[in-house]
Parts: structure tokens; C-alpha cells; sequence
């Protein structure tokens, strides 16, 4: 261990720790893979989207480290979760950081490689179905159509300060999908954003939230009048963002769940 506490690189290469992605919510949407490890973990590190069916799957006397992050509550710096992980696997344990989603996608999962890197100790990522993905599946919704979207980008809505922004020119095309995550109290400057750069004020938006789970919600919209649609049908953070034609072919799904006010 050096002057700073961290532990050195000498003799930690045979431990491990597993970055999984445990998908947009539903245990049965867990890949084959992060079962396997969910299952044979001796201590998970996990964040506030891993839901308790998820967490049941746990074997008896596996340590949890609770880890999540809200808006204005980071309930553990990320400094020290990377602490946290490689002290875990020099005691030899088979770490887990559960995540959801996917590890890759608007997890950090580069900083904690970092970490782990940084004190030799040997990792593996295991992919995860993004909210994305589970949340149109659930709608019964192509994020990609021929006659729609031909491109698909994901776009975080929290940059890494809260003055930068993201490059609306870049984003406002007619022929791609949208998918903002963690953006719903950046629901009016993404609209604002998007109609500035050049997409109609009537181009289609859609909220989703809590995908893939019973309690899935969802509402559609258009950007001029979103923000005001959502003001009367609150929805619960995080919340997907969807912006494109693509939203027009999940209209009839989403009215029969959520009723529209054509009036708003």
C-alpha cells in the first residue's frame, strides 16, 4: 500500500471484479451471463436502478454496498466506490458492480476501470439491454424504420458541467431517433434546443419511465408542447427522452395506457 492508501499492483492480478449490466429493470431481462454472476457473487456494489427483484437473486451472505445516485444526492463520491471495489477484491472476493442498463452507456464504467486498472486488478464487463432498448420493446416500438430513422444516438442530457451544452445543430435531423437520458428537468431545454437548430415545433417527442417494469409510463407529445403535457401528467425521474417520426408509430399504444388532453 503506498503513502496515498491505495493498494499497490504486486500480487492483486487474480482478483476480479464484474461490471454488469442488469438491464432496464425486469429481472427476466437479465442476459444469461449476468445471472451467472449475479448468482455466484460474494459482494455486489449496486446503484439506485437495480431494482429488489434483481437484488433477490443474491446468494445468501453476499455483502451489499449500496452506491445509487440521485439529482443533488450522490450517496457515495465515485472516488470512493472505485475505492470501495478494489479493497473488496483484495480480500479475494468475486465482486459484482451491478448497474442499470448497461455498464458502458452513461455509467462511467471508464472511471471505474480506471481505478481498477490503477491498482492491477483484472475486470470484465458484462453487457446490459440499455433502457433504450427495453423501453421501446415494451411499446412495441422500432427505434430504427426505414421510413423513419435510418441513425440512432443516445445523448446524455447531463453534461459534465451544468452550463455546457449539447451541439443542437448536430442533433436536429429529421431522419434520426433521439434517445436523451436522465432528461426529464432538461425536458425544456432540450425542446427549446432542438426547435432553435431547426426540427418543427410539431415534431414528435415521447417520455418513458420506469422501462420494462409493470409500472412503466409513457407520454407523447410534440416539442412546443411537451413541457406543458408533462406539467399535467408528472413523471417519475430518470426518464427517457425520445425525439423523432419514430414516436408516431407508437401513438396508439401509449393513448390506450395514458390518455392524451388533446387540449393542453
Amino acid at each position: 500500500m503506498d503513502a496515498k492508501g491505495r493498494i499497490g499492483a504486486v500480487g492483486q492480478r487474480n482478483c476480479r471484479v464484474s461490471l454488469v449490466g442488469a438491464g432496464p429493470g425486469s429481472a427476466d431481462l437479465l442476459t444469461v451471463r449476468a445471472l451467472r454472476h449475479i448468482e455466484s457473487a460474494q459482494a455486489v456494489v449496486y446503484d439506485r436502478l437495480v431494482g429488489a427483484e434483481i437484488l433477490a437473486l443474491l446468494p445468501k451472505g453476499c455483502e451489499r454496498y449500496y452506491v445509487g445516485k440521485a439529482k443533488g444526492d450522490h450517496s457515495v463520491p465515485q472516488a470512493e466506490i472505485g475505492d470501495l471495489m478494489v479493497r473488496l477484491a483484495a480480500k479475494g472476493k468475486r465482486v459484482v458492480r451491478l448497474k442499470g442498463g448497461d455498464p458502458g452507456i452513461f455509467g462511467r464504467m471508464g472511471e471505474e476501470l480506471a481505478a481498477l486498472a490503477d491498482a492491477g486488478i483484472d475486470s470484465e464487463i458484462v453487457p446490459g439491454i440499455t433502457a433504450a432498448s427495453g423501453a421501446a420493446a415494451a411499446l412495441g416500438l422500432p427505434l430504427t424504420d426505414r421510413a423513419h430513422a435510418q441513425r440512432l444516438r443516445f445523448i446524455t442530457a447531463r453534461q459534465c458541467s451544468d452550463e455546457a451544452m449539447p451541439d443542437w445543430t448536430t442533433l436536429a435531423h429529421r431522419d434520426e431517433t433521439l434517445v436523451f437520458y436522465m432528461g426529464l428537468d432538461r425536458l425544456e431545454m432540450i425542446c427549446e434546443g432542438l426547435t432553435g437548430a431547426g426540427l418543427p415545433a410539431e415534431w414528435p417527442v415521447m417520455l418513458v419511465a420506469n422501462a420494462s417494469l409493470p409500472e412503466q409510463q409513457a407520454l407523447i407529445g410534440t416539442l412546443a408542447d411537451m413541457p406543458r403535457r408533462l406539467a399535467a401528467n408528472p413523471l417519475p425521474s430518470p426518464c427517457l427522452v425520445v425525439v423523432g417520426s419514430i414516436v408516431d408509430m407508437a401513438q396508439a399504444t401509449i393513448r390506450a395506457s395514458i390518455p392524451i388532453d388533446a387540449d393542453l
